[in-house]
Protein backbone atom coordinates (compact mmCIF):
# COMPACT_ATOMS: atom_id res chain seq x y z
CA UNK A 1 0.00 0.00 0.00
CA UNK A 2 1.28 3.46 -0.89
CA UNK A 3 1.36 5.74 2.17
CA UNK A 4 2.06 8.87 0.15
CA UNK A 5 -0.53 10.84 -1.85
CA UNK A 6 -0.03 11.33 -5.55
CA UNK A 7 -0.33 15.02 -6.46
CA UNK A 8 -0.86 14.16 -10.11
CA UNK A 9 -4.41 12.84 -9.68
CA UNK A 10 -7.37 14.28 -7.82
CA UNK A 11 -8.53 10.86 -6.69
CA UNK A 12 -5.46 10.50 -4.49
CA UNK A 13 -6.55 13.33 -2.23
CA UNK A 14 -9.74 11.60 -1.07
CA UNK A 15 -10.28 7.91 -0.46
CA UNK A 16 -12.67 6.07 -2.74
CA UNK A 17 -15.86 4.52 -1.48
CA UNK A 18 -15.33 1.63 0.86
CA UNK A 19 -11.68 2.49 1.26
CA UNK A 20 -10.23 3.67 4.55
CA UNK A 21 -8.35 6.95 4.68
CA UNK A 22 -4.68 6.58 4.00
CA UNK A 23 -2.46 6.31 7.06
CA UNK A 24 -0.32 9.24 8.11
CA UNK A 25 3.23 9.45 6.90
CA UNK A 26 5.60 7.32 8.92
CA UNK A 27 9.07 8.63 9.71
CA UNK A 28 11.74 6.66 7.99
CA UNK A 29 14.44 5.12 10.14
CA UNK A 30 17.96 6.42 9.58
CA UNK A 31 20.05 4.33 7.20
CA UNK A 32 22.15 1.67 8.85
CA UNK A 33 25.70 0.86 7.72
CA UNK A 34 26.10 -2.39 5.88
CA UNK A 35 27.73 -5.21 7.85
CA UNK A 36 31.48 -5.27 7.48
CA UNK A 37 31.82 -1.53 6.93
CA UNK A 38 34.59 -1.43 9.53
CA UNK A 39 36.71 -3.77 7.39
CA UNK A 40 36.32 -1.60 4.32
CA UNK A 41 37.15 1.51 6.35
CA UNK A 42 40.25 -0.18 7.77
CA UNK A 43 41.73 -1.28 4.46
CA UNK A 44 40.66 1.86 2.65
CA UNK A 45 42.11 4.02 5.40
CA UNK A 46 45.41 2.14 5.37
CA UNK A 47 45.63 2.59 1.60
CA UNK A 48 44.93 6.33 1.89
CA UNK A 49 47.46 6.71 4.71
CA UNK A 50 50.17 4.93 2.70
CA UNK A 51 49.37 7.00 -0.38
CA UNK A 52 49.51 10.21 1.65
CA UNK A 53 52.83 9.17 3.21
CA UNK A 54 54.34 8.39 -0.20
CA UNK A 55 53.16 11.66 -1.74
CA UNK A 56 54.35 13.67 1.27
CA UNK A 57 57.78 12.00 1.19
CA UNK A 58 58.11 12.39 -2.59
CA UNK A 59 56.99 16.00 -2.88
CA UNK A 60 58.20 17.21 0.55
CA UNK A 61 54.93 19.14 0.71
CA UNK A 62 54.45 20.04 4.37
CA UNK A 63 50.83 21.09 3.79
CA UNK A 64 50.00 17.37 3.67
CA UNK A 65 51.21 16.83 7.24
CA UNK A 66 47.80 17.54 8.86
CA UNK A 67 46.18 14.99 6.53
CA UNK A 68 48.85 12.42 7.35
CA UNK A 69 48.57 13.06 11.10
CA UNK A 70 44.78 12.89 11.17
CA UNK A 71 44.61 9.74 9.04
CA UNK A 72 47.22 7.93 11.09
CA UNK A 73 45.86 9.02 14.46
CA UNK A 74 42.13 8.46 13.88
CA UNK A 75 42.10 5.39 11.62
CA UNK A 76 42.46 2.59 14.16
CA UNK A 77 40.37 4.19 16.96
CA UNK A 78 37.55 5.06 14.54
CA UNK A 79 37.57 1.56 13.01
CA UNK A 80 37.30 -0.09 16.42
CA UNK A 81 34.43 2.21 17.40
CA UNK A 82 32.67 1.33 14.14
CA UNK A 83 33.20 -2.37 14.84
CA UNK A 84 31.75 -2.00 18.35
CA UNK A 85 28.77 -0.09 16.95
CA UNK A 86 28.05 -2.72 14.29
CA UNK A 87 28.37 -5.66 16.67
CA UNK A 88 26.98 -4.38 19.95
CA UNK A 89 25.65 -0.82 19.78
CA UNK A 90 23.30 -0.23 16.87
CA UNK A 91 20.44 0.60 19.23
CA UNK A 92 22.53 3.31 20.86
CA UNK A 93 22.34 5.49 17.77
CA UNK A 94 24.97 7.13 15.62
CA UNK A 95 24.63 10.56 17.26
CA UNK A 96 25.42 9.21 20.73
CA UNK A 97 28.41 7.26 19.42
CA UNK A 98 29.76 10.35 17.67
CA UNK A 99 29.14 12.47 20.75
CA UNK A 100 31.12 10.10 22.94
CA UNK A 101 33.96 9.82 20.42
CA UNK A 102 34.35 13.51 19.61
CA UNK A 103 33.03 15.41 22.63
CA UNK A 104 34.15 12.83 25.14
CA UNK A 105 37.56 12.48 23.55
CA UNK A 106 38.20 16.22 23.36
CA UNK A 107 36.97 16.90 26.90
CA UNK A 108 39.11 14.05 28.18
CA UNK A 109 42.27 15.34 26.50
CA UNK A 110 41.65 18.92 27.67
CA UNK A 111 40.87 17.87 31.24
CA UNK A 112 43.91 15.61 31.46
CA UNK A 113 46.19 18.33 30.09
CA UNK A 114 45.02 20.91 32.62
CA UNK A 115 45.12 18.59 35.63
CA UNK A 116 48.46 17.01 34.77
CA UNK A 117 50.13 20.39 34.24
CA UNK A 118 49.08 21.59 37.71
CA UNK A 119 49.12 18.40 39.77
CA UNK A 120 52.00 16.28 38.46
CA UNK A 121 55.72 16.69 38.97
CA UNK A 122 58.60 14.40 37.92
CA UNK A 123 58.88 11.53 40.40
CA UNK A 124 58.73 7.75 40.63
CA UNK A 125 54.96 8.01 41.25
CA UNK A 126 54.23 10.37 38.36
CA UNK A 127 52.81 7.65 36.12
CA UNK A 128 50.37 6.58 38.82
CA UNK A 129 49.12 10.16 38.87
CA UNK A 130 48.77 10.09 35.09
CA UNK A 131 46.66 6.93 35.28
CA UNK A 132 44.41 8.31 38.01
CA UNK A 133 43.88 11.62 36.24
CA UNK A 134 43.29 10.34 32.71
CA UNK A 135 40.91 7.56 33.74
CA UNK A 136 38.98 10.04 35.88
CA UNK A 137 38.59 12.66 33.15
CA UNK A 138 37.46 10.05 30.63
CA UNK A 139 34.73 8.84 32.98
CA UNK A 140 33.70 12.42 33.70
CA UNK A 141 33.53 13.09 29.97
CA UNK A 142 31.33 10.01 29.51
CA UNK A 143 29.03 11.20 32.29
CA UNK A 144 28.84 14.65 30.71
CA UNK A 145 27.84 13.27 27.30
CA UNK A 146 25.20 11.01 28.88
CA UNK A 147 23.69 13.69 31.12
CA UNK A 148 20.75 14.12 28.71
CA UNK A 149 20.33 10.40 28.11
CA UNK A 150 19.01 9.12 31.45
CA UNK A 151 17.66 5.94 29.90
CA UNK A 152 21.06 4.69 28.75
CA UNK A 153 22.47 2.35 31.35
CA UNK A 154 23.59 -1.22 31.73
CA UNK A 155 26.83 -3.10 31.24
CA UNK A 156 26.64 -3.46 27.46
CA UNK A 157 25.98 0.23 26.87
CA UNK A 158 28.79 1.12 29.28
CA UNK A 159 31.28 -1.15 27.54
CA UNK A 160 30.50 0.28 24.09
CA UNK A 161 30.30 3.94 25.09
CA UNK A 162 33.23 3.72 27.49
CA UNK A 163 35.37 2.24 24.72
CA UNK A 164 34.15 4.99 22.38
CA UNK A 165 35.26 7.75 24.75
CA UNK A 166 38.57 5.97 25.31
CA UNK A 167 39.24 5.63 21.59
CA UNK A 168 38.33 9.27 21.04
CA UNK A 169 40.84 10.22 23.74
CA UNK A 170 43.46 7.98 22.12
CA UNK A 171 42.89 9.49 18.67
CA UNK A 172 43.34 13.10 19.78
CA UNK A 173 46.28 12.19 22.03
CA UNK A 174 47.99 10.30 19.19
CA UNK A 175 47.57 13.31 16.92
CA UNK A 176 49.45 15.39 19.48
CA UNK A 177 52.24 12.84 19.81
CA UNK A 178 52.56 12.59 16.02
CA UNK A 179 52.80 16.37 15.71
CA UNK A 180 55.50 16.53 18.39
CA UNK A 181 57.44 13.75 16.67
CA UNK A 182 57.28 15.54 13.33
CA UNK A 183 58.37 18.99 14.49
CA UNK A 184 62.02 19.11 15.57
CA UNK A 185 64.71 21.75 15.93
CA UNK A 186 66.16 20.59 12.59
CA UNK A 187 62.85 20.77 10.75
CA UNK A 188 60.22 18.19 9.85
CA UNK A 189 61.11 14.59 10.73
CA UNK A 190 58.76 12.54 8.55
CA UNK A 191 60.29 9.23 9.59
CA UNK A 192 59.66 9.90 13.29
CA UNK A 193 56.08 10.92 12.46
CA UNK A 194 55.38 7.68 10.58
CA UNK A 195 57.02 5.51 13.25
CA UNK A 196 54.99 7.18 15.98
CA UNK A 197 51.72 6.70 14.12
CA UNK A 198 52.42 3.05 13.32
CA UNK A 199 53.39 2.26 16.92
CA UNK A 200 50.43 4.04 18.47
CA UNK A 201 48.07 2.59 15.87
CA UNK A 202 49.18 -0.96 16.72
CA UNK A 203 48.88 -0.34 20.48
CA UNK A 204 45.63 1.68 20.32
CA UNK A 205 43.22 -1.30 20.79
CA UNK A 206 44.97 -2.32 24.02
CA UNK A 207 45.11 1.05 25.77
CA UNK A 208 42.60 3.81 26.43
CA UNK A 209 39.68 2.14 24.68
CA UNK A 210 40.09 -1.09 26.64
CA UNK A 211 40.55 0.56 30.04
CA UNK A 212 37.65 3.00 29.67
CA UNK A 213 35.38 0.23 28.37
CA UNK A 214 35.90 -1.64 31.65
CA UNK A 215 35.32 1.44 33.80
CA UNK A 216 32.38 2.65 31.71
CA UNK A 217 30.67 -0.74 31.84
CA UNK A 218 30.72 -0.86 35.63
CA UNK A 219 29.74 2.82 35.88
CA UNK A 220 26.62 2.42 33.74
CA UNK A 221 25.67 -0.90 35.31
CA UNK A 222 25.19 0.99 38.59
CA UNK A 223 23.41 3.97 37.02
CA UNK A 224 19.99 4.66 38.53
CA UNK A 225 16.81 4.53 36.40
CA UNK A 226 16.42 8.30 36.77
CA UNK A 227 19.81 8.85 35.15
CA UNK A 228 21.85 9.67 38.25
CA UNK A 229 25.26 8.04 38.52
CA UNK A 230 26.10 5.99 41.62
CA UNK A 231 29.71 6.02 42.75
CA UNK A 232 29.30 2.66 44.46
CA UNK A 233 32.25 0.69 45.81
CA UNK A 234 32.55 -1.49 42.65
CA UNK A 235 32.64 1.64 40.49
CA UNK A 236 35.42 3.22 42.54
CA UNK A 237 37.30 -0.07 42.76
CA UNK A 238 37.12 -0.55 39.00
CA UNK A 239 38.31 2.99 38.40
CA UNK A 240 41.32 2.43 40.67
CA UNK A 241 42.03 -0.92 39.01
CA UNK A 242 42.11 0.46 35.46
CA UNK A 243 44.14 3.45 36.66
CA UNK A 244 46.76 1.03 38.01
CA UNK A 245 46.81 -0.87 34.71
CA UNK A 246 47.18 2.45 32.90
CA UNK A 247 50.04 3.56 35.11
CA UNK A 248 51.85 0.24 34.76
CA UNK A 249 51.50 0.48 30.98
CA UNK A 250 52.95 4.01 30.89
CA UNK A 251 55.79 3.17 33.28
CA UNK A 252 56.76 -0.13 31.64
CA UNK A 253 59.78 1.48 29.99
CA UNK A 254 61.22 2.51 33.35
CA UNK A 255 60.19 -0.74 35.02
CA UNK A 256 61.96 -2.74 32.30
CA UNK A 257 65.15 -0.71 32.75
CA UNK A 258 65.07 -1.20 36.53
CA UNK A 259 64.50 -4.95 36.10
CA UNK A 260 67.41 -5.17 33.66
CA UNK A 261 69.65 -3.44 36.18
CA UNK A 262 68.56 -5.86 38.90
CA UNK A 263 68.87 -9.01 36.79
CA UNK A 264 72.27 -8.13 35.36
CA UNK A 265 73.50 -6.98 38.80
CA UNK A 266 75.02 -3.74 37.54
CA UNK A 267 74.94 -2.14 40.97
CA UNK A 268 72.95 0.79 39.58
CA UNK A 269 70.30 2.32 41.79
CA UNK A 270 66.57 2.27 41.15
CA UNK A 271 66.87 5.89 40.07
CA UNK A 272 67.15 4.39 36.60
CA UNK A 273 63.38 3.99 36.75
CA UNK A 274 62.98 7.75 36.69
CA UNK A 275 65.97 8.47 34.42
CA UNK A 276 64.72 6.15 31.69
CA UNK A 277 68.01 4.87 30.30
CA UNK A 278 71.02 2.66 31.07
CA UNK A 279 74.44 4.19 30.32
CA UNK A 280 76.26 2.14 27.65
CA UNK A 281 73.97 -0.93 27.74
CA UNK A 282 75.39 -4.30 26.72
CA UNK A 283 73.82 -6.51 24.09
CA UNK A 284 72.38 -8.73 26.84
CA UNK A 285 70.85 -5.73 28.57
CA UNK A 286 69.26 -4.53 25.34
CA UNK A 287 67.76 -7.97 24.77
CA UNK A 288 66.41 -8.15 28.33
CA UNK A 289 64.95 -4.67 28.05
CA UNK A 290 62.98 -5.69 24.95
CA UNK A 291 61.73 -8.85 26.65
CA UNK A 292 60.69 -7.08 29.86
CA UNK A 293 59.05 -4.08 28.20
CA UNK A 294 57.06 -6.01 25.59
CA UNK A 295 56.32 -8.87 27.98
CA UNK A 296 55.02 -6.48 30.60
CA UNK A 297 52.67 -4.79 28.14
CA UNK A 298 51.39 -8.19 26.99
CA UNK A 299 50.65 -9.21 30.59
CA UNK A 300 48.81 -5.95 31.27
CA UNK A 301 46.76 -6.41 28.10
CA UNK A 302 45.85 -10.00 28.96
CA UNK A 303 44.71 -8.95 32.43
CA UNK A 304 42.54 -6.18 30.99
CA UNK A 305 41.05 -8.45 28.30
CA UNK A 306 40.22 -11.13 30.88
CA UNK A 307 38.57 -8.47 33.04
CA UNK A 308 36.55 -7.17 30.10
CA UNK A 309 35.48 -10.66 29.09
CA UNK A 310 34.40 -11.43 32.63
CA UNK A 311 32.21 -8.31 32.72
CA UNK A 312 30.66 -9.11 29.34
CA UNK A 313 29.94 -12.71 30.36
CA UNK A 314 28.37 -11.55 33.61
CA UNK A 315 26.15 -9.12 31.72
CA UNK A 316 24.94 -11.85 29.36
CA UNK A 317 24.20 -14.21 32.25
CA UNK A 318 22.33 -11.48 34.12
CA UNK A 319 20.06 -11.00 31.15
CA UNK A 320 19.02 -14.66 30.97
CA UNK A 321 18.97 -16.13 34.46
CA UNK A 322 16.33 -13.97 36.11
CA UNK A 323 18.60 -11.49 37.84
CA UNK A 324 18.24 -7.75 37.17
CA UNK A 325 18.95 -7.04 33.53
CA UNK A 326 22.21 -5.24 32.89
CA UNK A 327 21.70 -4.67 29.20
CA UNK A 328 20.88 -1.42 27.47
CA UNK A 329 17.63 0.31 28.40
CA UNK A 330 16.26 3.28 26.50
CA UNK A 331 13.10 5.28 27.21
Amino acid sequence: MNWYSDPAGPSSATPSAGQSPSAPDRPQSPPQPRPGLWKRCLWGGIALWLLTAIVTYTTQNTTLLPTLILLGSFLVPAVFVLWAYERHGRDLGVSLILGCFLTGGILGVLGASVMESYLLHPSVWMFLGVGLIEEAVKLLALMFVLRRHPGVHGMRAGLVLGATVGFGFAAFESAGYAFNAAVTMKGIDLRALLETEVLRGVLAPFGHGLWTAIAGGVLLSFRKPNGRFRLAAPVIGTYLGVAVLHSLWDSMHGIAIWLVARVTDTGLSRALFAQGYIPAPTEEQQHLFTVFSIGGMVVITLVALAWLRSLARGARNAGTDGRPDTRLHTP
